[in-house]
């Protein structure tokens, strides 16, 4: 296909059925690649998100093409959604292109339990769990920190968690980059940052963080999902949160001293929120090694809250360790960058990929994967709203081709916050839920309405567009049970 469309100057060319190209004109760099369908295209090319993938075409250094993934919606500078990868000799690193929340990421674990063991329990459990889970703006968990130990947790991540007996040994092979980025140097993360992080790890956080109770509704690939341990009514236990405050706080420090720094040296800009410094300037080295603290603190976080979890479920239902049978399945992270290698035009090159709510897909056999996942490709975790479902899938090589071995993060939004009130408005989304056999707590007054199902697009629309494409498959689908929120 070569239809073309147009949004004001802007030209679209739709290369396939899931694939859709703006040439490279005017201060771009490189084209721009929108992976969606035709029908969520057409809201696409009349949001802020579309202008956004042309700015990030224009930063210097940017190799192949400025992409998006079918759940782009607007963010900060990059479009969450987005995708680029940066030459790491010469090309820029962007706090807008990891955005505010690093490595909020997504973590599953499976269990022995099938859904006949919990479905007459569900109220107590979520109860139990809301409880137990610190969760909403500011709160704080039951891990108390001096200053000198939130720096062994910023270098040290997941390893930092399971060394004071919150999980085990496996579960680092388990995560993405074995939870810990090594860069990581504390003495570049401000004091301030440093405070924000004392209270807050093993907690939630607000907005579009949760912990869910799911079940195994459909198994789609039976020989990856047998390897990656799950059958059809399985229990599981999903956890989505990030660097809490610190991780703000990293972001709001650089960007602002980023936006300086522009100004200083004179770049030009296409928009003020994509203000970046040469990788490998020092200040492009500070934030990538500030950030990568930030990643080790969220992987640290989820380890916490998905052992405290673990526990509270055994004692809701009366059950040994060897009874529930939980471990982890894979901790994936978004809002992340990472020097990488990736073919580029026949030629292996060292490059700094932004994923900015967009998640790996590494294929099968790739080295960055522990023994389990070699013949089955990464594990990928893709949330959607309370009230619909979720899907794990497995990376694929044509992502390494095409996407820099990356695909989408989540559902994307379709309604800001204040729209989704609006929306809301008269409506008792908790009542709706618990009618179809969601079980939902949570903290804050608007959080309900900020995050009601149709505030978001179709999770199940979004995935068909990257299975279609084949940059990640489909194995299994979940729907939720019970859903903490913050």
């Amino acid at each position: 296909m070569n239809d073309k469309l147009r949004d004001e100057q802007m030209e679209i060319i739709q290369k396939n059925q899931c694939l859709w190209e703006i040439p490279k004109a005017g201060n771009m760099n490189v084209p721009g690649r929108i992976y969606t369908s035709s029908s969520m295209m057409r809201s696409i090319t009349r949001e802020e998100a579309f202008k956004q993938v042309v700015n990030v075409a224009m930063l210097p250094g940017i190799v192949s093409a400025s992409l998006a993934m079918p759940d782009i919606h607007w963010g900060y500078g990059f479009p969450i959604g987005g995708v680029a990868a940066f030459d790491w000799e010469e090309g820029i690193i962007s706090p807008g292109g990891v955005g505010y929340d690093i490595n909020c990421g997504v973590r599953l674990a499976t269990s022995s339990l099938a859904e006949k063991d919990i479905k007459n329990r569900l109220a107590n459990i979520a109860d139990a769990l809301f409880q137990g889970t610190p969760a909403g703006v500011g709160s704080t968990g039951v891990v108390k920190l001096t200053k000198k130990e939130v720096k062994k947790v910023l270098c040290q991540g997941s390893s930092w968690a399971v060394s004071r007996g919150f999980g085990e040994d496996a579960d680092i092979r388990r995560t993405e980059d074995q939870g810990c980025m090594t860069n990581a140097d504390p003495e570049v993360v401000s004091e301030r940052a440093v405070e924000r992080g004392l209270k807050q790890l093993g907690t939630l956080g607000s907005g579009n963080h949760f912990l869910e109770i799911g079940i195994v509704d459909k198994i789609y690939q039976k020989e990856i999902a047998k390897q990656f341990g799950l059958f059809e009514g399985q229990v599981t236990l999903m956890i989505h949160s990030g660097s809490r405050g610190l991780g703000y706080q990293v972001c709001d420090d650089f960007l602002g001293y980023m936006v300086r720094h522009s100004r200083k040296h004179g770049y030009d800009l296409p928009d003020r929120q994509l203000s970046y410094a040469m990788i490998q300037s020092s200040q492009g080295k500070n934030y990538f090694n500030a950030m990568a603290c930030a990643a080790n603190y969220a992987w640290a976080n989820r380890q916490i809250l998905m052992h405290r979890a673990k526990e509270i479920l055994m004692r809701s239902l009366g059950i040994s360790p060897r009874d529930l049978g939980m471990q982890l399945l894979y901790d994936v992270c978004h809002n992340i960058a990472k020097k990488e290698e990736h073919t580029i035009d026949g030629k292996k090159k060292q490059v700094c990929v932004h994923r900015k709510g967009a998640t790996r897909s590494f294929p099968p056999g790739h080295p960055s994967l522990s023994s389990e996942f070699q013949s089955t490709g990464q594990p990928i975790l893709i949330p959607g709203d309370m009230g619909t479902a979720s899907y794990i899938l497995s990376g694929a090589e044509k992502a390494m081709e095409e996407t820099f071995g990356s695909t989408c993060h989540g559902a994307g939004r379709v309604m800001s916050r204040n729209a989704a009130k609006k929306a809301s408005k008269g409506r008792a989304i908790h009542k709706e839920l618990e009618k179809k056999g969601i079980f939902v707590r949570w903290t804050g007054r608007s959080t309900m309405a900020e995050e009601m199902p149709d505030a978001y697009k179709d999770i199940s629309e979004v995935v068909e567009v990257v299975h279609t494409a084949g940059i990640s498959k489909i194995v299994a689908k979940l729907r939720p049970v019970v859903v903490i929120k913050g």
